[in-house]
């Protein structure tokens, strides 16, 4: 029988399935061909910077400053959260959401691919200070930094635990989307986390409808399940959660010793507090050896694996790029020329040498994609097997902690433990 809130949770992601094909519709009618259409020659203008982005720099990084204050120091949940609406204030409303930290990671994959596109020294700024930060205090960037994380904290009212099955199969598509806007930004076809921002067309009040029902959607699940879209969709989380497992510091639950009190134990709403661990019965031990030498000779397996399925799909990829898309309306127009079903006077006009060129960028672009999606799906399939290998390990646990990688440190868990509150009394009696 199906508990309720299991039901829930497979109706909200029902509900996310079916709005996400609203952002599946044309968004850009094709070129006319039969208007004497030329090949155009495109060229990728550089980041436009002006004074206030230089600003932008500036309240950047002074709000990851004051973020790791608060979260690592102050501990204090009504501070992070006022700064968590003013960075949705700022860098979502009033800024429009650009830069975006998250939409860096195309301009740098673009500039590392491509020679001729010079990335802008404060996209980079804004690529790679929360790196940094993540790297010595933990996500603090995805505390109250962060407007699209910010947008999404303060819709949660009612949240449900989501099975921990469900949350790292559901994370997949994080890395997936990780690997594709890489790829398309690389082979400057488009900046997919761009153009499909959800949350874009609310910090801009306008946009395109399909966009706005997609973001909508994604409020409404977020009103439920915390972050939707910080945990199961985000690219950028992806870098973060592997920074943060080595970082010098982290928020922790208690500030001192855990009493092991379980107060704390439902007060995560992302599901990212790890309870304390039973002894390992050595009966198990044998056969836990053999799980995880299984899993670990399935690696290689699974990365090759998941190239070659990848592999499959890059020409229908690549008619993401521009001209591979031009060369392929002309190779059907010219076709049903020949056939007698097309006009000859809406044919495309260009010399053979000009068509020839074309198809021979084209076809590059292709096999671009064909390599590149080697790259993503092995990328994929590994992160595939490293999943199941980190789940055959056994780690021993003494007290209630913060899952390093999936902990967003939002301070709600800070309220709920016995040994805060003696620690506030304290200071107040130190002040006092």
């Amino acid at each position: 029988m199906i508990r309720f809130g299991d039901a829930i949770i497979l109706g909200i992601f029902s509900l996310l399935v079916l709005c996400a094909s609203a952002s599946g519709i044309e968004r850009f009618p094709p070129p006319d061909f039969e208007s004497g259409y030329e090949l155009p020659s495109p060229t990728t203008p550089s980041p436009r910077e002006d004074i206030y982005q230089y600003v932008d720099v500036l309240v950047l990084a002074g709000a990851l400053a004051v973020s790791s204050y608060l979260v690592l120091r102050k501990r204090s949940r009504r501070p992070i959260f006022a700064l968590m609406v003013f960075s949705l204030v700022y860098f979502g409303f009033w800024r429009k959401g650009c830069v975006c930290s998250i939409g860096a990671i195309q301009n740098i994959s673009l500039s590392i691919f491509d020679s001729g596109y010079a990335v802008g020294l404060v996209t980079v700024a804004f690529f790679l200070l929360p790196l940094v930060f993540t790297l010595f205090f933990g996500r603090t960037f995805c505390a109250a930094v962060c407007p699209l994380g910010a947008i999404q904290d303060v819709v949660l009212f009612k949240p449900i635990s989501v099975p921990g099955w469900a949350e790292s199969s559901l994370r997949l598509f994080a890395y997936l989307y990780l690997g594709l806007a890489v790829l398309f930004a690389a082979t400057g076809s488009a900046f997919v986390i761009c153009r499909y921002d959800p949350f874009v067309s609310f910090f801009r009040l306008s946009g395109n409808l399909n966009l706005l029902i997609l973001g909508a959607c994604l409020l409404l699940v977020g009103v439920f399940v915390g972050r939707p879209y910080c945990r199961f969709v985000c690219p950028y989380g992806v870098i973060l959660r592997q920074l943060s497992r080595v970082s010098k510091w982290r928020v922790s639950i208690t500030p001192d010793e855990c009493i092991k009190c379980r107060l704390c134990e439902d007060s995560c709403p992302f599901g990212a507090i790890e309870k304390p661990t039973v002894e390992w019965p050595r009966r198990n031990l044998a056969k836990s050896k053999s799980r995880l030498a299984l899993m670990i000779l399935l690696l290689p397996v699974l990365t090759a694996a998941g190239g070659w399925l990848a592999s499959t799909v890059g020409d229908p990829l690549s008619r993401m790029h521009a001209t591979v898309r031009l060369a392929d309306r002309i190779y059907l127009e010219q076709a049903g020329q020949a056939e007698g079903t097309t006009d000859a006077s809406s044919a495309f006009r260009a010399t053979g040498r000009e068509l020839k060129e074309l198809y021979a960028e084209a076809a590059s672009i292709q096999s671009e994609f064909n390599i590149g999606g080697w790259a993503v799906g092995g990328f994929v399939g590994l992160v595939i097997g490293s999943k199941l290998i980190r789940h055959s390990l056994w780690r021993r646990r003494a007290d209630y902690q913060p899952d390093r990688a999936g902990c967003v440190a939002c301070g709600r868990c800070f309220e709920y433990c016995p040994r805060e509150h003696v620690r506030l009394n304290k200071a107040k009696e130190a002040n006092t």
